[in-house]
């Protein structure tokens, strides 16, 4: 069986898609201002993975702001985890905490440290940063569900650099044995990381084969299409006793014309007009 393609559809109407993209375009916004106030972040891959996280936390997900820890709220983990600044600006704006907080991301003793931290900042369900460890980490909280009853879903994003890391194929193994058919994750398949192009620093492809080898339910789609998004992250797409990955072709530095598609900006920071500049390119 080959992996699922999504194509664009007319079943989500013309005004929820359109907040939607309101809401990426901020997310972006404040993505930029605050790593251009940091002067230093990862602006790439933050911008590519804008939309997915922008249709799971004002969409798709079951969580509440008020109350973080709310045992039936869905889970989402950021593996890929230097690009914090794109969960960082959804919880902001989600209500997890006061967004005038951002400027101080990357600060001596902020709680918007350059990797999320589970213990700092309310909303940030599990601390990443080294590269392959998350969704060993969404494996335990999927498995937690079904041994607790509940019925939560689990997301979880990668990198496609990050999909390099031997600890993720390790958990693809895990996820399969255990049927955690409440898992779903999504490669953020935006093909640059910071040496170079993944198909000349080590070749990922063919990924959705691999995945589907490995035995998950395999989704394509284009990840800047909110109606793909929204489809491919529906209840209804999922597999009974199976996880379900999501691959999501992407753009680097997405919505920010000097930034798309050049792998220099996977970890660097913009200059004052180069920020001004990111903003006249979002709208502002």
């Amino acid at each position: 069986m080959r992996a699922t393609r999504i194509a664009s559809t007319s079943k989500y109407s013309e005004e929820l898609i359109h907040g939607l993209e309101e809401r990426a375009k901020q997310i972006r916004k404040d993505i930029i201002f605050m790593i251009g106030a940091a002067k230093s972040g990862h602006p790439g891959g933050s911008l590519s993975a804008a939309d997915i996280v922008t249709a799971l936390y004002f969409q798709v997900m079951r969580h509440d702001p008020k109350n973080p820890q709310w045992p039936e709220r869905d889970r989402f983990v950021l593996s890929k985890g230097h690009a914090c600044p794109v969960l960082y600006a959804a919880l902001a704006g989600a209500g997890y905490y006061p967004k005038e907080e951002i400027i101080t991301f990357r600060n001596i003793n902020t709680r918007l440290q350059g990797h999320p931290d589970m213990k700092k900042l309310p909303g940030v369900e599990f601390t990443t940063g080294s590269l392959g460890q998350g969704l060993s980490g969404a494996n335990g909280m999927a498995i937690a569900g079904k041994l607790d009853g509940r019925d939560y879903r689990v997301f979880c994003m990668i990198g496609d650099g990050e999909s390099q890391e031997g600890q993720i194929w390790e958990a693809a193994m895990a996820a399969v044995h255990y049927k955690l058919d409440n898992l779903t994750a999504i490669t953020d398949f935006n093909g640059l990381q910071i040496d170079g192009s993944n198909c000349e620093v080590m070749n990922i492809q063919p990924l959705s084969d691999k995945w589907r080898a490995f035995g998950w339910h395999v989704i394509e789609i284009d990840g800047h299409d909110f109606a793909q998004i929204l489809e491919a992250l529906s209840p209804e797409r999922r597999v009974e006793g199976k996880p379900t990955m999501i691959i999501a072709r992407t753009v680097k530095g997405k919505g920010v014309s000097f930034m798309e598609g050049v792998c220099d900006w996977h970890g660097k920071a913009p200059n004052e007009d180069q920020v001004k500049q990111a903003f006249r390119d979002l709208g502002d």
